[in-house]
């Protein structure tokens, strides 16, 4: 009986991943969604995203995204952002950032990293990859690049 509930509850437990997420919804407007693992949930203010999350917008919304070193990234409306690799280890002078916007509209805002190590900083469209300079910029993909 002890063995099943000791299984019970580690099935109810956060992912062992969890504590190695790499940014949270700030804001969301309208309807935005996170896949993850096949599934998807709906977005929320204060939601962590992890490595290899895709969120997607609706028609007429939007997401703000900050990353544990700053970084700010929003989606707007009618768009698919993938995070590709984020890796941030001050101690170990370990950076990573890349995003791969499917379609739509995001705008890029540098934190730490992009200060940093600007070469660690990709961005990618299905047509044109970015290499950030510490900035702040948007970019698009259309559909069906």
């Amino acid at each position: 009986m002890l063995g099943i509930v000791i299984v019970a509850l580690c099935s109810l437990a956060p992912p062992a991943f969890a504590d190695d997420h790499v940014a949270l919804f700030k804001n969301v407007t309208g309807q935005v969604s996170v896949l993850r693992n096949g599934s998807a949930v709906e977005a929320r203010p204060g939601m962590e995203l992890f490595k290899l999350d895709e969120v997607v917008s609706a028609v007429g919304s939007s997401g703000g995204i900050v990353f544990v070193d700053g970084t700010l990234l929003t989606l707007g409306s009618s768009s698919e952002v993938v995070i590709r690799n984020y890796v941030f280890e001050p101690k170990e002078s370990q950076y990573a950032f890349s995003a791969y916007l499917r379609r739509g509209t995001a705008i890029y805002s540098s934190g730490k990293i992009g200060k940093l190590s600007p070469e660690s900083v990709i961005v990618e469209t299905p047509k044109a990859v970015v290499g950030v300079r510490g900035t702040r910029f948007i970019f698009t993909a259309e559909p069906g690049e």
